[in-house]
């Protein structure tokens, strides 16, 4: 059995090694790790525990998340490349400044998840839940229609709403 410590070490050093162990493990807590400024290709987090943990600055790519709880996670300036987030939860999430391509959302819960400055293009977001809760700006990058929820706005944000009822008068 790992520390949290040392399973950070494996999957930084020894990635084989480290999703040889993981095939073994139904789910693996991670929380509130930080794996900023490195590099992580092939890592399997399938149904993992990664609330509150750290991805910022960080190359991700052909990553497994899976299942996994990303609940306040955060991959500020990440460059996140043919990862699969199917059915994870990323509520409160934060891609702010990130490069997010060929990502697969199926199924992810995307409620409060921020994406502002992001360029989502090419990642497919058709067929996850709660898109329209992320706070977005009107700078955020979004894929092709195709790559979208039928009934998703790429115009409206949170903070659309929120200015608007700022703006409510008394007349």
């Amino acid at each position: 059995m790992y520390s949290k410590e040392e399973l950070v070490e494996l999957i930084i050093k020894n990635p084989d090694e480290y999703n040889s162990y993981k095939k073994n493990l139904e789910e693996l807590d991670l929380t509130e790790l930080d794996f900023s400024n490195i590099t992580l290709e092939n890592i399997d987090f399938t149904n993992t525990e990664l609330a509150g943990t750290s991805f910022n600055d960080t190359h991700i790519s052909n990553c497994n998340f899976t299942g996994s709880d990303l609940n306040a996670a955060d991959f500020t300036r990440a460059n996140v490349i043919e990862c699969d987030f199917s059915e994870s939860i990323l509520n409160g999430t934060d891609f702010s400044y990130a490069t997010v391509s060929y990502c697969n959302f199926t199924d992810a819960d995307m409620a409060g998840c921020i994406v502002k400055e992001a360029d989502l293009s090419d990642s497919d977001f058709s067929a996850c839940d709660n898109l329209s809760a992320t706070r977005a700006d009107e700078t955020t990058i979004w894929p092709d229609n195709e790559l979208l929820p039928d009934d998703f706005d790429t115009n409206y944000t949170k903070e659309d709403e929120e200015e608007e009822e700022s703006q409510v008068s008394d007349y």
